[in-house]
């Protein structure tokens, strides 16, 4: 009867702590990407640690789908939600229907178009894109005045247009350009989108090649796009020693590129810790603990002389 008891006092034990386990919704604007797939696992690696139980799944770069997918967690009963934006301009609906459901929510890595009126319950977690461009942009600067050049010719990528990332840190670009910390004069020969895509990017870079036109650099909002450019330059035959290119992230292509000579300047985005700081903000929010609106993770510059000390992240 004892063994009988005890046996049952376990039993309930355990299946008060699988009860007792949190369940996490998360909606990831595209899988098929370097850099939001380091996010991915992030999320993924903590929460097993953590003894988490997350649902992730892919938006396929669909609003609507995403809004869909967030309903439905919020049908299923999740203790909170984790939504890595497709359309940074469409967050409003996404926030109305986590607050209204009273389900936590936390935005990760593209900032929401309502962020500074998030409820309370809903956070962000990111670096801030004010560093990333701009760390990009003034060292391509001090690496063309070390080349001894008063002024350059460049080519500017852009991410996609409805992204704050795209629109901030092509901004962070003409900030520096326009300031006093470039020292060189940076003449903008073109400025297009290439959507956050290699292969865009290659064909943008070939379009903008068979004009002719003499160039110095091409500065990239990610490291997918500077790969294409890349990539596009050297099938047309050029001495990737005569331009300067950088992008942003620190992804492990863009820093065998970097190995190889091709890459100039990259900015690390540590996807893991954002990844790993999203869950741990949504816990406690499901706690109903204070966790700060904006929770920024630092980029930090990347450049052939400390690449060794990223080869290992992302």
């Amino acid at each position: 009867m004892k063994k009988t008891l005890v046996a049952a006092t376990v039993f309930a034990s355990l299946m008060g702590s699988a009860a007792m386990s949190e369940t996490v919704g998360v909606s990831m604007a595209l899988f098929d990407d370097n850099f939001l797939t380091v996010l991915r696992n992030g999320i993924d690696a903590d929460a097993k640690k953590m003894g988490v139980d997350v649902q992730i799944e892919d938006a396929q770069n669909d609003v609507s789908k995403q809004l869909d997918q967030i309903n439905n967690f919020i049908a299923s009963g999740v203790d909170a939600i984790i939504v890595n934006p497709v359309d940074t301009s469409a967050t409003q609906a996404m926030s109305d229907a986590a607050e209204k459901s009273g389900v936590p929510l936390v935005y990760v890595n593209r900032e929401p178009i309502n962020v500074d009126t998030l409820p309370k319950g809903q956070a962000f977690v990111a670096s801030n894109e004010a560093d990333s461009g701009t760390l990009e942009t003034k060292q391509l600067c001090a690496n063309w005045k070390a080349e001894g050049k008063s002024s350059v010719n460049v080519y500017v990528m852009e991410g996609e247009l409805s992204n704050q990332a795209a629109v901030q840190r092509t901004q962070d670009i003409h900030d520096v350009i326009d300031g006093p910390d470039c020292g060189v004069k940076v003449n903008i020969i073109d400025q297009q989108t290439a959507n956050w895509s290699r292969d865009q990017a290659q064909n943008l870079m070939t379009n903008w090649l068979s004009t002719g036109k003499a160039f110095d650099g091409v500065i990239a909002n990610n490291d997918e796009m500077a790969i294409g450019a890349i990539q596009a330059m050297k099938a047309a035959g050029i001495d990737m020693k005569s331009v300067q290119v950088g992008g942003v992230d620190a992804t492990q292509d863009a820093l065998v590129a970097m190995q190889q000579g091709d890459l100039d300047v990259t900015v690390f985005q540590n996807a893991a810790a954002q990844g790993g700081g999203a869950l741990d903000a949504a816990l406690k929010l499901i706690k109903g603990e204070t966790v700060n609106r904006k929770v920024y993770v630092p980029f930090e510059l990347v450049t052939p002389e400390n690449i060794g000390n990223y080869l290992k992240k992302n």
